[in-house]
């Protein structure tokens, strides 16, 4: 059984343009493998245009999801705290005696 070459990476990585290239015209394994490479580029460029396109129209949507977050959690924030709404409505908060609830004198709700 042949071995087959496995220098082609090593190349690729770490060597010039000119190792690679003389290696691949003496080496039939690594040109086989240089071809596929260059069949996997052009469809990675192919595809490019797309990717981008889409990862621009995701920022957006990450952009408008966080504006819908922060208006409605602060609209949010401010009719369930009930002393920000009164404050708002009223001038000031209500106690549990401006609510029309019975209070003993330290302002606390009675139970009968």
């Amino acid at each position: 059984m042949d071995k087959k070459c496995t220098k082609y990476e090593a190349l690729f990585t770490f060597g010039t343009e000119e190792d690679l290239m003389a290696h691949i015209e003496q080496c039939p394994d690594c040109a086989k493998e240089h071809e596929q490479m260059q069949k996997i580029s052009s469809l990675v460029q192919e595809v490019k245009p797309y990717y981008k396109k889409r990862r621009k129209n995701t920022q957006v949507f990450k952009i408008a999801c966080t504006l819908l977050f922060l208006i409605f959690g602060s609209l949010s924030f401010t009719f369930m705290n009930t002393d920000v709404s009164d404050t708002l409505k009223y001038g000031t908060t209500l106690s549990a005696e401006d609510l029309g609830l019975p209070v003993d004198s330290y302002g606390l709700i009675m139970v009968e």
